[in-house]
């Protein structure tokens, strides 16, 4: 199946598809974690505010999407072969599904748990899943090109 052969909404389709086959329990336990560690970081640093939350909970989000979507365009275990291959040829486009996961979840996170506004969320849900989109699709373009050779 070529890529012309697939319409805009197949793509889509295919994107989430494919995402769901990332280890995303181990992406759980990673992100709970990194969550606890930060956590204990602000307590143990005296870095108390009424976002005590909002920060661990936010690098919690961004490691488990991390993890889920890196494993979902480089792994090669389990799940349909076809939807394994389609994530690896278009890591771009798979790396967009995690990449809105966190922007929808970290503004969430970010507008009730801070003190921020409803744009600075926004802002702060954006570039975060920005540089997520950006690491998960260049990690998936270097793995794909050296498979592929």
């Amino acid at each position: 199946m070529t890529s012309s052969d697939v319409s805009t909404r197949e793509t889509g389709h295919l994107a989430v598809a494919s995402t769901t086959l990332g280890p995303w329990r181990a992406a759980g336990a990673v992100g709970v974690v990194g969550a606890a560690a930060a956590a204990g970081i602000d307590l143990i640093s005296l870095h108390w505010s009424l976002s005590l939350l909002a920060g661990p909970a936010s690098i919690g989000l961004f490691l488990f999407f991390l993890v889920g979507g890196v494993g979902s365009v480089v792994s090669r275990k389990g799940g349909d072969r076809r939807l394994r291959r389609w994530a690896a040829e278009h890591p771009w486009q798979t790396a967009l599904v995690p990449a809105a996961g966190l922007a929808v979840t970290n503004t969430l996170t970010q507008f009730f748990l801070s003190s921020s506004g409803v744009f600075a969320s926004i802002w702060t849900g954006l570039w975060h899943a920005a540089v997520l989109g950006v690491v998960i699709g260049v990690v998936g373009q270097v793995m794909g090109s050296r498979h592929s050779s």
